[in-house]
Parts: C-alpha cells; structure tokens; sequence
C-alpha cells in the first residue's frame, strides 16, 4: 500500500472509530457533534451534504449540521421550495440560531442577459429581483446570487460592460429599496466557457462603478484559484465589495485538504479581518458513503484549527 493511501485509511478509520462512539443509530439526527465545539466561521453545508448521515428532510439536516457545530446553511434553490417548506426551513435556522447563504436568483449560463440591452430580457430581470425581495421578506434571507450570463462575441467588449452595470444599477436600486443584496458569482472559464463574468478583479470593477450597498461580489474560492489564483491579494484588494464565500478544493471540487489550496491559511486570514457572514461548502465529497460524510465534518475541523 502506497504511504499516502495507507495515511488517508487509518485517518478515515480511526475516525470512524469516534463516530461509532458518537451514539449513531437508525435515526441520523440521533448522531452527536464530533466534539461539540461550534466552528469559528460559518461554514455552510447544503442540504444534500449529509443524505446518508442526516437524511433528506430538511428540518432534520439543519439539526444534524447543528449538532456537528455548524452555524450556517446554504440552498442554491431555496426560491424553488414550496412555501410551506420554505417556512419550516426558516423556523428551524431560526430556532437553532444558524444564518442562510445565498440562494440562487439568476444564473442562465446559455444566454446572453446583462451584456446586451434587450427589454425582455430587462423586463425578466427586474421581475426576478422584484421576487428575491418578496423571499427576503418573508425569510429574511438577504443575500441572492446573479450570473450576467454569456458574452458577446460580436460587440466590444467595454460596451458589454456599460451594458452591465447599467443593468446592476437599476436592479441594484430595487435590491436596496426592497432589503436585498445582490451578489454576483464570477465563474472559471475552463468549467463554464463562453460567460461573461469570470474573475473577482472583474466583479470588483463593476461593484465599485454601480456603487450600491446592494451589487457585491460571492468569492468563490474554487474558481478564483483558476482564474486568477493569488487568493488572499485578490481578496483584501477586493475585500469592500465581497459580500459572500463559496468553498471548493482545486483539483477536483471537493472538501478542503484534497486539493492545492491552503484554506487553513485563508481561514485564518478571513477570520482576522472581521468577516461574519456565510461559507457555502459548495463542493462535492472525496469519499462516498457514511466515511466521506464524516471525512468532509473532519476535514472542515482541521481547517477551522487556527
């Protein structure tokens, strides 16, 4: 067996030698913290990290995560749920005293929207901000994730900018009116071609040009390390606009430690300039089953060591 091989399975074993001391049942909820210490950041699991730990049920995911110390949750489709479902969800985070992440509220990755002026499209637009107040409102999730869409290839690119921010200004002023933060998600081209908005350097410049409390940025850590890598640089240079984290390991997407990024270090580093909103652990798992579940709590504990 190879060294590193032989380093993973006896880490992963005697964890599971701790988790089967953790009281596991045939309830998932039954499962107890792992050492009963609240994370210093919020890291946010979804709802389908745990499905075989904690289940499908979303009340009893949220009481799952709090046992295991997380303080936030995350739900790209919240705005999809049923009312009802969006009501329990809410009165549990409320109840466990845990915040949400940013719910997905525009990403069409097959259409040219903000870079082009098309009334349609506008119209669309200033209708999906309009309902992303109306969930604020009622949920007081505050934060709601928007992806330009596709670029131009016909038209200079620095009207395709314009374009933009002129787009983010006017759904920027329905956002502030209404409660809401719109934050914008640059994402890698090698995984997503032919979009618009790809780097922080880019997102910060156009935050700063609409210059409303309600146009941040969502630092995703994933993709900026292929984008642009420099992650902390980057981060402090663009730190008055970011207004939100996703978290994924490169290569692969997957929990922190199995791929090149220190985030340890980046922790570390958000931690000590005052950050206190939301991490969504955006990201798949390295190991399946029960063990990956486990080793993606584990993995965040030693992360979270600074």
């Amino acid at each position: 067996m190879k060294r590193r091989n032989f380093i993973q399975n006896t880490a992963t074993a005697a964890a599971l030698i701790g988790f089967s001391n953790m009281g596991y049942g045939s309830n998932p909820a039954e499962v107890k913290p792992s050492n009963g210490a609240k994370f210093k950041l919020k890291y946010a699991p979804g709802f389908g990290s745990f499905p075989e730990l904690a289940g499908k049920d979303p009340v009893e995911v949220i009481k799952f995560c709090a046992d295991q110390g997380f303080t936030a949750m995350f739900d790209n489709g919240l705005p999809g749920r049923p009312i009802e479902e969006q009501d329990k969800i809410i009165a549990e985070l409320t109840r466990q005293n845990m915040d949400m992440g940013p719910f997905v509220l525009y990403a069409d990755f097959k259409v040219e929207s903000m870079v082009i002026k098309d009334a349609d499209i506008r119209a669309m637009l200033v209708k999906k901000v309009n309902d992303g107040v109306e969930l604020f409102k009622r949920t007081g999730v505050k934060h709601a994730l928007m992806v330009p869409g596709r670029y131009n290839e016909r038209m200079a690119w620095d009207f395709q900018t314009a374009n933009v921010i002129d787009m983010m200004r006017e759904l920027g002023e329905i956002a502030e009116k209404g409660g809401l933060t719109i934050v914008l998600e640059p994402l890698n081209k090698r995984d997503h071609p032919g979009l618009f908005l790809t780097g922080v350097p880019q997102a910060y410049s156009i935050c700063r040009a609409v210059n409303s409390p309600a146009c941040k940025i969502v630092d995703d850590i994933y993709h900026q390390q292929i984008t642009e890598g420099n992650i902390i640089p980057n981060m402090d240079a663009a730190w008055s606009e970011i207004g939100a984290f996703h978290l994924g390991d490169n290569p692969g997407r997957k929990e922190p430690g199995t791929g090149e990024i220190n985030f340890q270090s980046i922790f570390k580093h958000i931690s000590e300039k005052g950050y206190n909103g939301v991490l969504c652990m955006e990201h798949g798992r390295s190991i399946a089953g029960k063990e990956g579940e486990l080793a993606l709590i584990e993995a965040y504990r030693k992360v979270d060591n600074f």
